[in-house]
């Protein structure tokens, strides 16, 4: 494809100093690495006379090799020591304390993470620091949830001649792997619960947004006891493979694509004893009935499906309109995307470039396939406008012979498929590999009703007249089917990363008990809630 005319080129800006990064976190230490770098450009640039990016050079980041990602395992193994060390066995108190340190010095560093996530993964400028202060929000929410799960934690029941009390325990130590797209905020979503449980942590960043972490590092060291985060840069296959391989981790918490999460856990010698904390692919369907209202549905659809480039596993990825309405509906979604703006982030605008290296031909790829099966692009603007920035495509009619139909696009690619039974639709979704979300459109009480009945069985969340999204974070957040694995809200994620733990004994031996806990010898049987 071919980019329009009216597709301007990407407005320049000056981009923060480049910088080489050569630490890494492991022990309690950080160290220095001299071996191999990666260079790490933006996906921004001057476009070029034959359509390439001049890209911007950012700085470089360490590949580190395969023995610096098993002394970061260590690491984590003898801090956690079989439940024994010092972190899992911290009391409450302790533990929020060392949360509260680290997301006051986090917050010192907001304007230089924000600035890299502009340019290192090109979000635009109001959604980068809003990813930013979001992330701060989820931890000390977090740190909330765990005060109260520690009070509930505190009562001691005797029923049936049985003195108990029941509190959640870590599970070990966790590999935890974040996505690129939302680097801070879904990387935190898994490493800030994962932690206040009292596990230890190897982690090590996404491909890209890379360099947006580093001014994190001294706050990790300075708030946690050693051992408790560890974060390495480099590979997947040279750190995450070897770590995996040796039987040491005990959770694999990851971001990303079923490929990588199924490759690290066929590598595990012990699977059955592997915790799976997965958030993974996502097709989530629109529905738009013949009786919604157009112009809600065509806006919520257009930022449902394009927010951040369609770059999201909550964006809408395939919208199914009647055909009564299909004409109307189309007319006002094509023109609502043609009117967006392909932009610098720093300009703030709806559409930026994409940081993944041959993004753009993939895309291409899907338009293609669909083309070639009976498709058309059906909006002016559509097309390649650099090898790092492509202009929404918009299909229609899409059918089940073509790819996208199938497959997450995870990019800014729009299939429209119009329908006359409703029942064929629910057939589809049915038999989809994914089951996320889904988002009805309806101004009609019995249609709604009818339709979320039949959906949520189907996914997770049910949006009326609205677009997919995580958010608030008070609400679970997960999928049926190949979509994920476990749950992630500030309430779940503290569970997803424990286990229920209980002491118990005989009536006879409530003195004792009652001296242990009122002596205040232990940190796991105390009462007290003032947290």
């Amino acid at each position: 494809m071919k980019a329009s005319s009216k597709n301007n080129p990407i407005t320049e800006f000056d981009a923060p100093k480049p910088f080489r990064w050569n630490q890494y976190l492991v022990g309690g230490e950080i160290h220095t690495w001299d071996g191999d770098f990666e260079k790490v450009y933006s996906p921004m640039g001057a476009v070029k006379a034959d359509g390439a990016t001049d890209k911007v050079y950012l700085g470089e980041s360490p590949t580190l090799d395969e023995a610096a990602g098993l002394k970061a395992l260590a690491a984590a193994k003898n801090a956690y020591n079989n439940g024994r060390g010092y972190w899992p066995t911290a009391g409450a108190a302790a533990r929020i304390a060392a949360m509260e340190k680290f997301v006051a010095l986090m917050k010192e560093k907001r304007e230089e993470v924000s600035t890299l996530l502009m340019w290192e993964i090109a979000k635009n400028k109001s959604s980068a620091y809003k990813e930013f202060d979001r992330t701060v929000d989820y931890i000390n929410d977090t740190i909330e949830e765990y005060k109260e799960l520690q009070r509930r934690g505190s009562h001691v029941a005797s029923k049936d001649g049985v003195i108990s009390q029941i509190r959640r325990g870590p599970l070990g130590v966790v590999l935890c792997l974040g996505p690129y797209n939302y680097p801070l905020n879904e990387t935190f979503c898994l490493l800030i619960p994962s932690l206040i449980m009292g596990n230890t942590i190897v982690f090590k960043p996404a491909k890209y947004g890379v360099l947006l972490l580093t001014p994190l590092i001294e706050a990790f060291k300075k708030a946690f006891p050693p051992g408790a985060v560890n974060i390495v840069f480099g590979r997947g296959r040279t750190l995450a493979g070897p770590i995996m391989k040796t039987g040491d981790v005990d959770v694999l918490a990851l971001i990303g694509n079923s490929k990588s999460s199924n490759a690290l856990v066929a590598q595990h010698p012990k699977p059955n004893r592997l915790r799976q904390i997965l958030g993974l692919e996502a097709k989530n369907p629109a529905i738009v009935f013949d009786d919604a209202n157009i112009d809600q549905a065509v806006k919520e659809c257009v930022n449902g499906a394009l927010s951040y480039n369609g770059q999201r596993c909550t964006a809408l990825k395939l919208l199914f309109v009647h055909k009564s309405v299909s004409e109307e509906f189309r007319t006002k979604f094509t023109a609502a995307v043609d009117a967006l703006v392909l932009d610098h982030p720093e300009t703030d605008c709806p559409l930026t470039p994409l940081p993944e290296r041959n993004k753009v031909e993939q895309m291409e790829a899907y338009v293609d396939d669909a083309v070639s099966k009976g498709a058309r692009v059906i909006n002016n603007n559509a097309g390649r406008v650099s090898d790092t920035a492509f202009f929404p495509a918009v299909l229609f009619p899409v059918t089940k012979k073509m790819d996208i139909f199938h497959e997450e696009q995870f990019g800014p690619v729009v299939p429209i498929v119009e329908y006359e039974d409703l029942e064929e639709v629910m057939a589809s979704i049915a038999m989809s590999d994914y089951g996320q979300q889904c988002s009805l459109f309806s101004s009609n009480e019995a249609t709604i009703a009818y339709a979320v009945d039949n959906m949520v069985n189907q996914v997770c969340r049910v949006n009326i007249n609205t677009s997919c999204q995580r958010g608030p974070d008070y609400l679970p957040f997960t999928g049926r089917k190949d979509s994920a694995v476990a749950t992630l809200s500030v309430h779940d994620a503290l569970r997803s990363f424990s286990i229920r733990t209980l002491v118990a004994t005989g009536a006879d031996q409530k003195e004792l008990v009652g001296n242990v806990i009122s002596g205040g010898q232990s940190t796991w049987m105390t009462t007290d809630y003032l947290l």
